[in-house]
């Protein structure tokens, strides 16, 4: 039935049986085709239903759905006609997130979270202004995501307003991990609250007025010895913000969920729509895993769920195991993280210190701030966030922690080119932004003896931020030193005489510095390569380790014209040095999915291309 979907008009005359078994038929799919290119499978498999009663009530894209954080959009790709999941997150391929350039159904391309009830709030009020007033905007967003301060700011702004929007609260008690915290002790409150059980059929619609809002409710209906108890009103959680409420609606039954969508479409003005999913439905390896080791895979077999290539020890890896030791030797070190703790290398730690653990939930901005808090109050916390969403709480790291001068350290997994997650995801933007913070150092090991001695020095900084970055993936060999400049390791010295090149890699394209140094000198150059665990501020040594080089060629996972590099050339110029200088990164633009490979050969980091520029400059 699948393939003779090839838009959200196909479904709308199918009945309930033959949903039924499209809505196998699509997890089936999924499982068959994740587990051969990787991909997000538990998210997906959980939302199936929904997706088919969202694109049976509106009418998409003449209605706008927006995806909070969009990982869960697979199922709306095949009902929009993108059945080619063969390159899903591959060069060419399907994105794994919605994408405009794929489809005119597509609305919000970013996969940070908690923005979706913004989006739609602008977008409904546009339309309002404009005088569209037979479009509905709608906003998905899960329990996980409305842990995010961004979604209770724009729910308060809504509630003020009159305009077509219908928030979608998919709530499976987990965002990455499970959802913690007030939010979702209130939630399983609901679930359990024998007024809201979950609909089992409609009964006939009644109205109140109540003061200035207008309640609906909904006459009890009995089914055996179940009653039915729906209602359109002013939820405890919500009612406070003016908001109405439908639900909790068993987001697996597919006529409920089209008539709870309906009524909130009709009411024409925004209704929460509380919808309770099972992550991984339809999987038993998903179902019953409960490390979220299906929110997101690699290729796997799908009969078991057993990764085909098993992961190799990684650079989260490494930080976990430091930070485990480090809580055993100091209790002022203290760990926060934003609904991320198994995938930033925290578990260990939370297992063994679990009170001195803090999962915000999505909410960056509150981790740091209450990190610089923790750190005035005697501790020293740890951070531990994906580069990508550091970026979310640039002006609490700079007003807060810098400014306060807080010693608190920041662990930045993923950072530099990620790759197949896509633009939203690469970790690119953290060097240029963080050179811009007074007194915050930064380290970029390139190894794993570096990322070890680089997070042991940082906790010992204590009246300043520190961060160290590290790249996703598994690590590779120790690059060791020759020898030391002050904070400048020679990693190879080729040729005779003083360096005519001097290559400086930073981080994790250490090796790549010393691959372009190879080729160089092959060309008859004398040429040294270099780095620095500790890249800001400018290490001491630099200038020695330049010497009189005729030119200098910088390689980094950051941006090219706004990095490390860049800092250090503008301190040797105003040093007097005269030398030319070759920066090699990431260009400022927003890169298209590819594997990592791919994404540093389009944009000319691969040591052959560095080499063959560098020698351009010296020809």
């Amino acid at each position: 039935m699948l393939e003779r979907i090839e838009s959200p008009q196909d479904l709308r005359g199918l009945s309930y049986e033959e949903l039924h078994g499209l809505a196998e038929e699509i997890r089936d799919f999924l499982v068959d085709s994740v587990s051969r290119t990787g991909g997000h499978l538990g998210p997906n498999l959980g939302v199936v239903e929904l997706t088919l009663a969202l694109h049976r009530v509106f009418e998409s894209p003449h209605d706008s759905i927006v995806f909070d954080t969009g990982h869960q959009s697979y199922v709306h790709k095949l009902i929009t006609g993108r059945h080619d999941f063969s390159g899903l997150r591959q060069r060419g391929g399907l994105s794994g997130y919605p994408s405009r350039a794929e489809s005119a159904h597509d609305v919000v391309e970013n996969s940070h979270a908690s923005t979706a009830v913004s989006w739609a709030a602008g977008i409904a009020r546009g339309r309002a202004l404009r005088g569209e007033s037979d479009r509905t905007t709608v906003a998905v967003i899960g329990d996980g995501a409305l842990t995010g301060g961004m979604a209770w700011e724009a729910l308060n702004s809504l509630a003020d307003r009159s305009d077509r929007v219908v928030i979608v609260v998919n709530d499976n008690g987990r965002s990455y991990a499970p959802t913690i915290g007030g939010l979702a002790r209130k939630l399983d409150g609901i679930r359990v609250d024998p007024r809201y059980e979950r609909f089992l059929g409609w009964g006939k619609r009644t109205f109140e007025n109540r003061g200035r809002f207008r309640t609906f409710t909904y006459q009890t209906v009995m089914h055996g010895k179940r009653a039915l108890k729906g209602l359109l009103t002013e939820q405890g959680l919500f009612e406070d913000l003016g908001l109405k409420y439908i639900g909790p609606i068993d987001g697996h039954d597919q006529r409920h969920l089209e008539l709870a969508l309906r009524q909130a479409k009709d009411y024409g003005a925004p209704v929460l729509v509380h919808v309770l999913t099972q992550k991984g439905r339809g999987y038993e390896p998903a179902e019953q895993d409960v490390a979220d080791r299906f929110h997101a895979v690699g290729p796997i077999h799908p009969e078991t769920g057993l990764p085909i290539v098993p992961s190799r020890f990684g650079w989260t890896k490494v930080f976990a195991d430091e930070m485990l030791r480090a809580g055993r030797e100091r209790d002022d070190v203290v760990a926060l993280t934003a609904a991320m703790l198994a995938p930033v290398g925290l578990q260990p730690f939370a297992d063994e210190f679990p009170d001195r653990v803090i999962d915000v939930g999505i909410a960056e901005q509150h981790a740091v701030t209450s990190a610089a808090g923790l750190a005035f109050a005697g501790m020293h916390p740890v951070v531990a966030v994906y580069a990508t969403f550091l970026n979310r709480a640039f002006d609490q790291l700079l007003m807060d922690v810098a400014l306060h001068k807080a010693g608190v350290t920041f662990m930045l997994d993923r950072a530099g080119i990620t790759g197949d997650d896509g633009a939203s995801h690469n970790g690119m933007w953290d060097m240029a932004l963080l050179r811009h913070v007074p007194g915050l150092r930064l380290a970029a090991p390139r190894d794993e003896a570096t990322l070890r001695s680089a997070f042991r020095e940082a906790l010992d900084v204590d009246d300043a931020p520190t961060v160290v970055r590290y790249p996703k993936g598994a690590v590779g060999d120790d690059v060791p030193a020759l020898r030391r400049v002050e904070d400048i390791e020679i990693l190879a010295e080729l040729g005779e005489g003083p360096a005519q090149v001097v290559v400086l890699g930073v981080g994790a394209m250490a090796p790549t510095a010393i691959e372009v140094a190879g080729k160089l000198a092959a060309e008859g150059r004398t040429v040294l390569a270099a780095t620095a665990t500790w890249v800001r501020p400018v290490p001491d040594g630099l200038l020695e380790v330049l010497g009189d080089a005729e030119l200098v060629v910088t390689v980094e996972d950051g941006l090219t014209d706004a990095g490390v590099g860049q800092e250090w050339a503008e301190f040797a110029r105003l040093a007097g040095r005269t030398a030319r200088w070759s920066h090699h990164g990431v260009p400022r633009e927003f890169l298209d999915h590819a594997s990592r490979a791919q994404v540093v050969e389009r944009v000319g980091l691969n040591a052959s291309a560095i080499a063959e520029r560098a020698g351009a400059l010296l020809a």
